[in-house]
């Protein structure tokens, strides 16, 4: 009888660590792997873009107890030797400067996200790295964050997928004057990790393993180039430093 109820109990352990496992996800339109999509096409006929929203969520760790905010990590590569101008953005002089656009609003869905933010999450891009891997050309880092004030702080549910950001992607310099070349050109990108934040001394979580995919394609991927790029860890940093950004 002893031994029954200690592999029942051991059991319904397994059973709970696995319903619960810590995770990320990232694909086109959703949260989850389905009913969000791997890959995304676009003819790359017309400066109008609709329907490009990447969307990173997580499945967080049991015992949290006040998210502050969400570190948030993209890597992505072209399978062209050197990352096209398309994909260029956000620093002074690029040539898509204005094509994408973070947020971390879910108010209005999509449905697969579950919503912590609730409207109140404030941030987006705070860094784009070219050739972040010394001798590769053709791949980058994007850094977001977003926060919430203390007093909107709470625990997140480990049993629920929570929505982390959207980056919407338009048309504008695909085609005519000034167009910027490489939209045709094949672009993984991998979500590399979330870091879920929490006041001082309190404790972050840093969520790097795939729920179920944490890797979305344009194009049908770098495919030229062996697949995704694999998830580089990114540099630790405090809290403080982060939100240092804002000030």
């Amino acid at each position: 009888m002893k031994k029954t109820l200690l592999l029942g109990a051991a059991l319904l352990a397994l059973s709970a660590s696995v319903a619960s496992a810590a995770g990320i996800n990232f694909g086109w339109g959703d949260c989850g792997a389905a009913p969000a999509t791997a890959n995304k096409n676009f003819a790359c006929n017309t400066n109008t873009l609709s329907g490009a929203i990447l969307v990173g969520s997580y499945i967080p760790p049991a015992g949290t107890t006040a998210i502050t905010g969400a570190e948030i990590v993209v890597d992505f590569q072209s399978a062209s030797a050197v990352l096209p101008a398309w994909w260029q953005f956000k620093n002074t002089g690029t040539c898509r400067i204005t094509a994408f656009s973070p947020s971390a609003d879910f108010t209005g869905g999509p449905a697969g996200c579950n919503d912590y933010w609730a409207g109140q999450a404030f941030g987006g891009f705070t860094q784009f790295d070219p050739n972040v891997v010394v001798g590769q050309t053709n791949r980058a880092r994007v850094k977001v964050l977003y926060a919430v004030a203390p007093a909107g702080a709470g625990p997140v549910d480990e049993t629920l997928e929570y929505g982390a950001f959207k980056i919407s992607f338009n048309g504008t310099k695909t085609v005519g004057t000034g167009a910027c070349a490489g939209c045709l050109d094949p672009v993984c990108l991998v979500l590399n990790e979330i870091q879920l934040t929490q006041p001082a001394g309190v404790g972050n979580y840093r969520i790097q393993n795939p729920a179920e995919r944490n890797y979305a394609t344009w194009q049908g991927g770098a495919i030229g180039l062996g697949g995704c790029p694999a998830v580089v860890p990114s540099q630790n940093r405090t809290w403080g430093a982060v939100k240092s950004l804002y000030r």
